[in-house]
């Protein structure tokens, strides 16, 4: 008996010219029906678009109002109708055991789309992400993002956004 091999992780890499293709590839990521149960790392330096790219996705899903960066709150939630979302901004953690004693734990454990910013500041309490976007500054618009997916739910929501990332290259 041989089982089906699983090739992972599968990394593409794109260049978004301007804002209006991070906005088209958030928009092609909302439709994905895996997206509702997905782990997203946003990963870059400031002012690379992590949150302008969240805030993409967020409208696409449908969240009405103000988004605000959890940079100080370190989760934002939203609850839209039959999905939960958690906008997550490790950034000021300066200890990983931080998560622990937040309680996102429970958080991880349910259902919904988890979004998380400067992951690496909890690396070692989260699961292992779906997909990680990593966004680089090329200039005040263009972004460089290599995306990885590291989990067949990652593999999937890349293979089903892949036409979206203009200029692409894969691994």
């Amino acid at each position: 008996m041989c089982a089906e091999a699983v090739h992972l992780p599968i990394v593409k890499t794109a260049v978004w010219h301007d804002e209006s293709a991070t906005q088209h590839f958030a928009q092609s990521l909302a439709r994905q029906p895996a997206v509702r149960h997905a782990f997203i790392e946003l990963r870059g330096d400031l002012g690379a678009g992590k949150t302008t790219l969240v805030r993409h996705l967020l409208r696409a899903l449908g969240v009405q109002g103000r988004i605000k960066s959890p940079t100080y709150a370190v989760v934002e939630p939203y609850d839209l109708p039959g999905l939960a979302v958690w906008h997550f901004d490790f950034y000021r953690f300066s200890d990983p055991r931080e998560w622990e004693d937040a309680g996102f734990r429970d958080i991880f454990a349910c259902p919904g789309l988890k979004l998380a910013e400067w992951p690496d500041k909890a690396a070692a309490c989260l699961p292992v992400a779906d997909l990680v976007l990593h966004l680089t500054a090329l200039d005040d618009d263009a972004r460089q993002v290599t995306c990885t997916a590291q989990t067949p739910t990652g593999a999937q929501l890349l293979s089903s956004t892949g036409t979206t990332l203009a200029s692409e290259t894969a691994a």
